[in-house]
């Protein structure tokens, strides 16, 4: 049987198509490596990774705070279940609700992954369930994961109708301001948000929602629960984008960027909502473990050292401004904060710009027909920045 060696495009094709469960496409190259804010494929070819593993490397690829810190703890302790308590599990948990803003009143839950990290806000929506207050609200075209809490909680129909009935009690409302005033009342037990919502397109709430979310919820005794999976981590150009609005939520879901490609996700609660789950109420076997919470802290850590948040913000205006400077017919908007861009499309072609990025050498994507997607590792530097706009150029150019 042919070995992970094998670089030929249809030996790797076929060993994907017969062996892999038919839940995603065919992959679109097949890479064997990477370093810094660069990947290779089994035949050598280069490509600028301005997609970063859907907003996960923060480090980019083999970073050496990244690689030593998963060397060392991997050769310490990597495992113990959470019958026990380990030191890096302590440390993330206090870094967690000191980055977060959560405080001493905060607390943090570790599983596993971002949609794990919504299906434990989930429950915690639950737990203010009592009297009337039961109804659970999310926004339309929203994506929350694709475990079954989490798919109940996505706006997305055509994604939960093949497994219906979700778990019921959640509203979808449109994300505008006199939806939001007209659903929120005394019955809601939970808002539950994306600050920019990545997959339908980076696309950012209206001036004034988030702010408008925290009035309401507070005035209801609802939970204010934000998502940010991939906004979060310093990507918008602040450790959380709900930082950018100046709001304080009640609990915020962590996943993604986190460990810098190592899978974590975590639930962070602040105040009066850290007191809602008991003894038993949730759990996870491999959640918080000490080789997954020290990489994390390793990544977040060099997040902080290095000044990665202000480098976010700096980078995100530089690529913007290259985007604009493009020119290109094609692009009628640029969304979206710090080092999470949205690109948005006069015409429904973002996957031939996507496909041509990739034929350029570099990787972006495409969530739907008229947006593309740029989130590169917050490393990015002067030179990455400059090839991204010689690459994107020429893919624009090629579709003129």
């Amino acid at each position: 049987m042919p070995g992970p060696e094998t670089t030929t495009e249809t030996s790797w094709k076929d060993r994907f198509d017969t062996s892999i469960m038919r839940t995603m496409g065919m992959p679109l190259r097949y890479l064997v490596r990477g370093e810094g804010a660069y990947v290779w494929d089994g035949d050598g070819n280069q490509y600028l990774d301005f997609l970063a593993g859907i907003a996960v490397n923060s480090l980019g690829h083999a970073h050496p705070v990244f690689v030593e810190a998963v060397t060392r703890q991997a050769s310490t302790l990597a495992h113990v279940s959470n019958y026990f308590s380990t030191p890096p599990q302590l440390e993330l948990a206090e870094r967690l609700t000191r980055l977060t803003g959560a405080g001493q009143g905060g607390r943090a839950y570790f599983c596993n992954s971002g949609a794990e990290a919504n299906e434990a806000a989930f429950k915690l929506a639950r737990l203010n369930s009592h009297g009337p207050r039961t109804r659970i609200i999310a926004l339309t075209n929203a994506f929350h994961g694709r475990t079954m809490g989490a798919l109940a909680l996505t706006g997305k129909p055509a994604m939960r109708e093949p497994f219906e009935p979700v778990p019921g009690g959640v509203e979808h409302i449109d994300t505008t301001i006199e939806a939001l005033e007209a659903a929120l009342d005394d019955t809601v037990a939970a808002l539950f948000l994306e600050p920019i919502k990545g997959e339908a397109g980076v696309l950012e709430l209206p001036e004034g929602f988030l702010q408008r979310a925290r009035e309401l919820t507070e005035q209801h005794g609802a939970l204010l629960i934000l998502d940010e999976i991939q906004t979060g981590v310093g990507r918008t150009g602040a450790w959380f984008s709900y930082m950018n609005a100046g709001v304080v939520p009640d609990a915020v879901t962590i996943a993604k960027g986190m460990a810098g490609g190592f899978p974590i996700g975590s639930l962070v609660t602040f105040g009066w909502a850290s007191d809602l789950f008991s003894r038993g109420q949730h759990g996870s076997t491999f959640g918080g473990n000490p080789l997954a919470a020290a990489t994390a802290n390793a990544v977040l850590g060099e997040i902080e050292s290095a000044g990665l948040v202000q480098n976010a913000a700096r980078r995100g205006a530089e690529i913007r401004d290259i985007i604009a400077r493009i020119e290109s017919p094609f692009v009628s908007e640029i969304r979206g904060q710090g080092l999470l861009i949205g690109v948005g499309l006069s015409e429904p072609i973002a996957g031939r710009i996507a496909d041509a990025a990739l034929e350029n050498g570099l990787i972006i994507n495409a969530p739907n027909d008229s947006s593309l997607r740029i989130a590169p590792p917050l490393i990015i530097g002067d030179d990455e920045v400059r090839e991204f706009g010689v690459r994107l150029g020429r893919a624009f150019e090629s579709l003129s």
